[in-house]
């Protein structure tokens, strides 16, 4: 089965190379294409939005990694990719809860993004916290360490 996406539109802002960076203190715009335009209805009611993106500077032979250091630190063992929020991975598919600024038209102002200029956006959906799961959530040492 081969999958096929069409871009619903794209992200601009300051992050024009690929390399780590604090997402929490980038602001985004995201250009929603005119034919998308009836789709964002509503959408200006939310506080945060899901943004589900391509990570479009990943070269195929990084589509084939399965492990990695998270975040990129050699301290913390390896992981296998799907345990991680790695950018390396065999779909390289970015999915990233942002808050949402103002929307504008066709342009939604985030704040949050850790996409880069130029990435293709797939979809966007709103962020409603009652559909998680309301279990204790549970997280690995490493993943504790580094968010502290």
């Amino acid at each position: 089965m081969k999958a096929e996406f069409t871009p619903i539109g794209i992200v601009r802002n300051s992050i024009k190379e690929r390399k780590r960076f604090e997402a929490a203190d980038v602001v985004s715009e995201i250009e929603v294409y005119p034919q998308y335009l009836e789709g964002l209805e509503g959408l200006d009611g939310f506080s945060h939005i899901v943004v589900v993106f391509w990570i479009h500077l990943i070269r195929d032979s990084e589509r084939s990694v399965l492990k990695v250091h998270p975040r990129g630190d050699e301290c913390i063992p390896l992981q296998g990719v799907f345990a991680t929020r790695s950018p390396v991975r065999p779909n390289p598919i970015g999915i990233t809860t942002a808050r949402l600024v103002k929307r504008s038209g066709n342009i939604l102002t985030v704040s949050g993004l850790d996409a880069i200029d130029g990435t293709p956006v797939l979809d966007i959906k709103p962020y409603i916290p009652e559909d998680l799961p309301s279990a204790e959530i549970k997280l690995p040492d490493w993943v504790k360490k580094s968010h502290k």
